[in-house]
């Protein structure tokens, strides 16, 4: 025997689930049940259960596959008819049939064509009772054909004439989708005024002078083999009134011209369709498209209207700029009479359209499978409806009833064929016909002749065990044929059960909706048909329910003493109970002061973290039921001073009134702890979506116990709450019973929605997702919309699942989009969503602005101005414009060096600006380019400009050497900075007494071709300042200064002096170096600042005694002036020197002069050469034993030549005797210091060169690397013979 167990509860759901599967046997009634126990011996006819469409249109690139599934007992076989005629598939080794299965499959990727196969395709199953037939399966491959060559003319018109372009595309199977584009694949704006008609005709109901373009084409889309074809592109020419005129003037003598005049403004005409009236014919459920578009000047207005009627509110759609009316799932009602009207200014034109709605047949009633026993009568009734009325045709078998085997039991009555007294031998499949001039409906539906004794399905002696006063349902799945009736019977001599009490569903399964203590014993049931009978019987049992008849009572008790809680169950005898104690919801603790005895629970040593709500929970098979009660704990007496301490937490959380939206929250509160609660706080967690974060829900007085609470859908809510008073709040209470909320729609959209495209031919759509706690439901996902903003396209939508991101591919460059992100969920749809504007992808622009001029302001500014290029080929946000300017460079300096260009950025549509910091006497380049979120666009064309001659800098050097008694020479190296062609030089210099008090200053113009001069009839043993600038055109530059003493004692400048200071300079540091002549062990420092401010000198300490510093930390594009000076009681400071920082640049190329092991080489290098020059002046010493006019005499010195004209140097002058000019750069000074090359590069922007190698830290490096000692010459060489002036000199 089985046993069956009733549910608990009184659950639908739960206890009658084979009453519903079997129910669901009954719905399908007609079908043999899938059983196990009579599919093995059951006969069915076939049945076609799936099949390929009727109209079957195949990629002939692919295998064609023809479908044909059916079931039946036994199994069915398949054959096939190809037009009418059986096809052979074994005669064909590239078809093949699918085993099990009719599906043909035919190979032609290996070899065969598709259009072989072109036909139409019947297939039948067929087993012992019966055969089943498909509809006619059409087979057709798709076509995608060329267009026809044609030559197209060029098509001119006067601006406001009207214009059909055709399109007549090729005819393919499926038709194409026709759409008109340019050569840049950019489709061609539409309007009321021009617009492609339902025959992709391109229609202009007037043209204008900007209509005028050459690439006109028409395109046809055909998506069955993914293929476009293009039409040749159409070129059309609008010539307005004055060109035209013109034209007419240019052809005709003055005799003959009279003028074209403008085209005058007309009524509407039609373009499409003809004439006053016209016909147009419908298929029922189809779209009905009726078109009108007109042309006239001004553009006209379309209107509809039904004469006989008003437009269906809720199927009715205007496209095309209203020029196209679409009634959606178009019936017989929708037939009349529709009229368009084209209405301006000028005047109306009507057009009446008669639509008659026709229908292909669809069904009434079809014919339905019946299962009959031998001896019974039935009826297959095949109703169908169409217009005209379908002709209704019956087959046997598949073969038209005409002509098929007679058979006595059935009577064909046109759409019912009546059985009357059938037997086994009536079995067969009929098909019905139902056709029409517009199609056909063909349906199977077979009749199967079954003879079987009833069957009981439900396994005997089933125990069914139901607690009292709940319902009981005791099952009896069954079959046979003809169909069984079941009576119940309780006992063994009991009569039959009646539906007074009892309920008999139509499945066999008894419910007794109340069952009793009496409802105890053994039911039959009893299956009976003409065949036979069949009986099983089943057992019930009534259980008494559990009750707890003595519950835990509240209890109060002291700190350390003892507590125990009672719990009395009374259950059925049969049924054995289990009895679990829980604290707060939980397992008990595991703890030795806890004891369960039978019927009780004792607590001893009763601690505070033992107070809380014990639940005596007792559990049977059949149900459960279960009691609680509280335990607090107190101080012990006597009862000490108070304690003030933050609320306990409240308990004994209950929710009622549960309704979709809102509940009521109960709870008890905890013990204040001698403060009074001011309010109570409650929070919610949601376990669906976020389980363990609780959110603020509300907060009540401290005198309420309820809340009535608002709650959003599909949420599954807990609640708990804590107590606060003037001490703090409380702990948390336990959560509340969970309580799930019905789902709803959301209320509200996506925020943050954005378009912004990431290429070109892209449109990221973003947005920020709705949180599971907004979704409202399951099955949260968002439909996103977009269409261009200046289009007339409808919106293109997709729904997509719960992401935060949607790409649409294939969008022209930068054009504006309206987006739409509406949440959806399986409820339903959000609110509509607002419109967002957004972008598809920038790219690079296409046209560099144009009319590039500059206009030199002065030596060191430039205004360039420009002209903005077309907003539309900037492909994007316009960001600005961008200047490279660069200084440019001789031939042999380019080959040296790199050019480094320097930018400048005007952000917005300027159209000019303004170039600061230029070198004065130089060529500059530049060019522009626009720039937009994508990047930079081409370079415009490059433009030269000069900039005039400014103020020289200061010499780069003076020296004072060979004093005598009454003369001193000077010798310089010209300004680093020219800025200009150098005109003269002027020297002034006064004597400086013992007091220090200057004499008459004498003033000296010196020839600019000169770098030494000597000084004659000074006054001896005095001591001299000289003050040494150059001059350009513009006027004087920076002036050097030096002190010297014409005392044979004093050869050296009295004063320790600091010279030759030069700043070389980048974006954010400089290196400052200097020459030094004094004293050893001096400590130097750096004072700087910005150039023409009035703030202090910043000052920076230089370590040890070097001659160089790294000045970081500077800002970009700044002048700043420096000095250097000596600390102690000899301090002196330089003169000044004006440097400017590099402007700011995106990146910068590694600068070969910062590596470390070039700046070792390079340390080394100069180590060795210095070590060289020590040697050479040492044995030129010990060498001097002759005199030094036979020297002179017998070595000509190599620095006397003439001028070059060629490279611009200048010559010296050695003394006031000797007048020869010497090469400049060609000799090394007696006193041993460099001279600077003359060269204005900068060291920064070319990073190398004999002065431009820095290291990291700013040392300066290499000062000496670039310098040759000076070799003996082949030819004329001077050689002096060295004094011990000469030598002290020379270490200088």
């Amino acid at each position: 025997m089985q046993l069956k167990i009733m549910p608990k509860k009184k659950h639908f759901s739960a206890g009658r689930v084979p009453l519903i599967l079997f129910l669901c046997q009954m719905i399908r009634a007609l079908d043999v049940p899938l059983d196990s126990k009579l599919l093995g011996d059951l006969v069915q006819p076939p049945t076609i259960t799936q099949q390929s469409p009727k109209d079957y249109i195949i990629d002939p690139r692919e295998n064609i596959v023809i479908q044909c599934e059916a079931k039946g007992k036994p199994p069915p076989s398949f054959s096939w008819t190809r037009n009418g005629t059986h096809f052979d598939i074994d005669k064909d080794p590239l078809v093949t049939m699918k085993p099990g299965s009719g599906t043909l499959v035919i190979n032609i990727m290996s070899e065969g064509k598709a259009e072989t196969y072109e036909g139409v395709y019947q297939c039948t199953a067929r087993n012992e009772r019966g055969a089943a037939i498909s509809n006619n399966i059409v087979v057709r491959p798709s076509r995608s054909p060329l267009w026809t060559k044609e030559r197209l003319e060029p098509i001119t018109l006067r601006n406001g004439q009207s214009l059909v372009l055709p399109c007549r595309p090729p005819i393919g199977l499926p038709p194409a989708i026709i759409f008109w584009m340019d050569n840049s694949f950019q489709r061609l704006p539409q309007s009321e005024r021009v617009s492609q008609g339902l025959n992709g005709d391109l229609y202009f109901s007037n043209v204008l002078p900007e209509d005028t373009r050459e690439d006109y084409i028409c395109y046809a889309r055909f998506n069955h083999t993914q293929t476009i074809q293009q039409k040749q592109p159409i070129s059309l020419k609008v010539i307005s009134v004055d060109e035209l005129n013109d034209t007419i003037a240019a052809n005709l003598n003055d005799t003959e011209f009279y003028g074209a005049k403008p085209s005058k403004e007309r009524p509407p005409t039609f373009l499409t369709p003809e004439g006053n009236e016209s016909l147009k014919e419908e298929l029922r459920g189809n779209v009905l498209s009726l078109e009108c578009i007109a042309e006239g000047l001004p553009t006209p207005i379309i209107y509809w209207i039904k004469e006989d009627g008003t437009l269906p509110v809720n199927r009715t759609f205007y496209q095309n700029f209203k020029k196209t009316l679409q009634i959606t799932q178009v019936s017989e009602a929708d037939s009349g009479n529709y009229q368009c009207i084209a209405k301006n200014t000028l005047g109306a034109v009507h057009h009446t359209i008669s639509v008659t709605v026709k229908a292909a047949p669809y069904w009434i009633s079809a014919p339905q499978n019946l299962v009959l026993s031998p001896g019974e009568n039935g009826t297959l009734i095949c109703r169908a409806n169409g217009n005209p009325k379908p002709r209704i045709g019956w087959l046997t078998n598949g073969v038209p009833v005409e002509i098929a085997p007679d058979d006595p039991s059935r009577k064909i009555d046109g759409d019912t064929i009546i059985f009357s007294n059938v037997q086994e031998r009536s079995s067969a499949v009929y098909q019905c016909n139902a056709s029409n001039e517009y199609g056909y409906l063909l349906a199977n539906a077979f009749v199967n002749v079954l003879a079987e004794p009833p069957r009981i399905l439900t396994s005997a002696n089933i125990l069914y065990q139901v607690i009292a006063n709940r319902p009981a349902l005791l099952d009896c799945a069954f079959f046979g044929s003809p169909l069984p009736t079941i009576e119940w019977f309780k006992g063994t001599k009991g009569s039959a059960l009646h539906e007074d009490i009892y309920v008999l569903h139509d499945n066999g399964t008894l419910e007794i909706p109340v069952a009793q203590k009496d409802s105890t014993g053994t039911y039959t049931c009893v299956a009976r048909n003409k065949l036979g009978m069949a009986k099983n019987e089943v057992h019930l049992e009534i259980k008494d329910p559990t009750r707890i008849i003595k519950q835990p009572e509240y209890a109060v008790v002291q700190r350390g003493s003892k507590v125990s809680f009672e719990c009395k169950v009374k259950h059925d005898n049969t049924l054995i109970p289990t009895i679990m104690w829980l604290k707060d919801n939980g397992e008990l603790p595991n703890d030795e002061r806890f004891s369960v005895d039978k019927d009780h629970l004792v607590v001893t040593d009763v601690s505070d973290d033992d107070g809380g709500v014990y639940t005596c929970a007792a559990n049977t098979t059949l149900d459960s039921v279960s009691a609680s009660a509280v335990l607090r704990v107190v101080a012990p007496t006597p009862t000490p001073a108070p304690v003030y301490d933050v609320p306990n937490p409240p308990f004994d959380l209950e929710l009622t009134n549960q309704l979709d939206k809102s509940v009521q929250l109960t709870w008890t509160p905890g013990d204040d702890n001698n403060s009074p609660i001011t309010k109570f706080i409650i929070e919610y967690e949601d376990a669906m979506h976020e389980a363990g974060i609780w959110h603020h829900q509300a907060e009540v007085s401290g005198t309420q116990t309820t809340a009535q609470l608002t709650l959003s859908p599909y949420v599954n809510y807990s609640f708990r709450v804590m107590a606060e008073n003037s001490i703090g709040r409380s702990v948390p209470s336990e959560a509340s019973e969970q309580y799930l909320t019905k789902a709803a729609e959301p209320d509200q959209n996506p925020m943050t929605v954005e378009g912004l495209g990431t290429e070109p031919d892209n449109l990221v759509i973003t947005w920020k997702p709705l949180n599971g706690f907004e979704s409202n439901g399951p099955g949260l996902q968002y439909k996103v919309s977009w269409r261009q903003k200046d289009g007339d396209d409808e919106w293109t939508s997709v729904v997509v699942a719960n992401v935060s991101k949607y790409i649409v591919s294939g969008t022209p460059t930068f054009v504006p989009y309206l987006i739409k992100v509406q949440a959806l969920n399986d409820v339903g749809f959000a609110p509509e969503p607002a419109e967002v504007m957004g972008h598809s992808g920038e790219d690079l622009p296409m046209v560099a602005p144009g009319n590039v001029r500059v206009n030199v302001v002065n030596s060191t500014l430039a205004e360039v101005h420009w002209d903005p290029v077309p907003l539309k080929s900037v492909r994007g946000h316009l960001q600005g414009y961008r200047i490279y300017y660069w200084k440019a460079q001789s031939s042999s300096k380019r080959n040296r060096r790199h050019i480094e260009k320097k930018i400048l950025t005007f952000q917005g549509n300027k159209t000019h600006g303004m170039l600061p910091g230029l070198q004065p006497y130089s060529h500059y380049v530049l060019n522009v380019r626009v720039v937009n979120g994508k990047g930079e666009g081409p370079a415009s064309t490059d433009r030269g400009f000069h900039t005039p001659e400014g103020v020289p800098s200061a010499p780069s050097s003076l020296k004072i050497v060979n004093p005598t008694l009454d003369s001193l020479t000077l010798e310089w190296d010209p300004p680093s900075h020219p800025n200009g062609v150098l005109t003269e030089y002027t020297l002034r210099y006064q004597p400086i007494n013992s007091t220090h008090e200057l004499g008459p200053l004498v003033d000296l113009k010196i020839p600019a071709n000169k770098t030494r001069w000597t000084l004659n009839h000074l006054n001896f043993s005095t001591r001299y300042k000289f003050y040494f600038y150059a001059q350009t055109s513009v006027g004087s530059g920076s002036q050097i200064t030096e002190e010297a003493i014409t005392t044979v004692d004093e050869v050296r400048a009295v004063n320790p002096r600091i010279s030759n200071l030069t700043a070389a300079a980048a974006e954010t540091y400089a290196n400052i170096s200097w020459e030094y002549e004094g004293p050893e062990h001096v400590k130097f420092y750096v004072e700087y600042g910005v150039a023409g401010s009035k703030e202090e000198w910043r000052k920076e300490i230089v370590n040890d005694s070097r001659s160089f510093f790294g000045l970081k930390g500077l800002m970009p594009g700044t002048a700043y002036k420096v000095r250097v000076g000596a600390e102690g009681d000899s301090g002196f400071v330089s003169s000044e020197d004006v440097f400017e920082t590099g402007p700011a640049m995106a990146s910068r190329q590694v600068d070969i002069a910062t590596q470390g092991w070039f700046i070792g080489l390079m340390c080394a290098v100069a180590l060795l050469i210095l070590i060289l020059l020590i040697v050479c002046f040492i044995r030129r010493n010990k060498g001097g034993k002759y005199p030094v006019k036979e020297k002179e005499d017998a070595h000509a010195d190599p620095e006397i030549q003439p001028m070059k004209e060629d490279d611009g140097t200048f010559g010296e002058y050695s003394d006031a005797e000797d007048h020869k000019p010497l090469k400049k750069g060609s000799r090394t000074p007696s006193d041993r210091t460099v001279k600077k090359e003359d060269s204005d590069d900068s060291l920064v922007d070319y990073g190398e060169g004999v002065n431009g190698q820095f290291n990291e830290d700013g040392s300066f490096i290499g000062q000496y690397s670039g310098k040759k000692e000076k070799e003996p010459a082949e030819g004329n060489e001077s050689s002096e013979a060295p004094s011990p002036v000469n030598a002290m000199n020379s270490f200088v």
